[in-house]
């Protein structure tokens, strides 16, 4: 039975491809690839003649009955046009459609933006959620910005430059001036990449070009504070006649309330 083999490409430098997606790719009957320029271009630097077929957003359902005869026929491999395919890039129904009939899936991992930008940013890598590229208008981006607000890991995004500006404002506005890492032009000549806040990547990128990777801070845990509330209940216990420990365990198992802070204002009480 042939294989349908999903094959990741450089992100930019043509060095990081893999030694089993070289292969692969040799070995294989044909290759579908999102972009087929790219792709000649990849192969033509490793020397590999193996024939391309172009599948693309605008064209893999109109492919997608040719390239299941030829992978009756023989093993197939996917690519997009860089990364891991079907991540953000077509390629799901051809692997839905494969599995239907019983072909084997193999994957061939290797370079993504999203993990890579994610290395980088200096943020906290045990958790994140990809939500690709932002919608194009606008009122459709702030929603999809106000679903992730309360997101508490990492926020991965990709752009295009003519969109970047309005992306950042929308995410300062809705998510506040959070910490944020931008990398524009993985693995490439003039790969670059960011760290600041929100507000310091739109003051930075005023001319955008290339393509943009986004990791956004997720939303931090609010700290309990010694709101006025807290303090007029504290107030209350310190004339019952209570202890300090007490009331302090008190009141931090109620609220959360570190007991340091709660005995700091406890004695700001009796200065008063």
């Amino acid at each position: 039975m042939p294989n349908l083999f999903i094959v990741a490409t450089p992100i930019g430098n043509l060095e990081d491809i893999t030694l089993r997606a070289l292969r692969i790719l040799k070995e294989v009957c044909l290759i579908a690839a999102e972009d087929t320029r790219t792709t000649r271009h990849l192969l033509n630097f490793y020397q590999i003649k193996t024939p391309l077929e172009s599948y693309y957003e605008q064209n893999k359902l109109l492919k997608l009955d040719y390239l299941m005869g030829k992978l009756r026929e023989g093993d197939i491999a996917l690519v997009s046009e860089a990364g891991m395919p079907t991540i953000s890039d077509p390629g799901y129904e051809l692997i839905n459609r494969a599995i239907q009939e019983g072909i084997g899936i193999v994957p061939v991992p290797g370079p993504s933006a999203i993990t890579t930008s994610i290395a980088v940013s200096g943020m906290p890598a045990d958790r994140f959620l990809y939500i690709g590229f932002l919608p194009r208008k606008k009122g459709e981006r702030e929603q999809r910005v106000q679903e992730i607000a309360n997101e508490k890991g990492a926020i991965v995004a990709l752009e295009a430059p003519h969109r970047l500006q309005q992306s950042l404002a929308c995410m300062l506005t809705i998510l506040g001036d959070r910490r944020i890492a931008i990398c524009r032009e993985l693995t490439k000549i003039h790969e670059e990449t960011f760290r600041g806040s929100i507000s310091q990547a739109l003051a930075y990128f005023t001319q955008p070009k290339g393509e943009f990777t986004l990791v956004i801070e997720g939303k931090k845990d609010e700290k309990p504070s010694l709101t006025p509330e807290v303090r007029n209940r504290l107030r209350k216990l310190k004339n019952s006649g209570i202890h300090v420990k007490e009331a302090s365990n008190k009141i931090a198992k109620e609220t959360g309330i570190p007991r340091k802070d709660i005995y700091q204002a406890w004695l700001e009480e009796e200065n008063i």
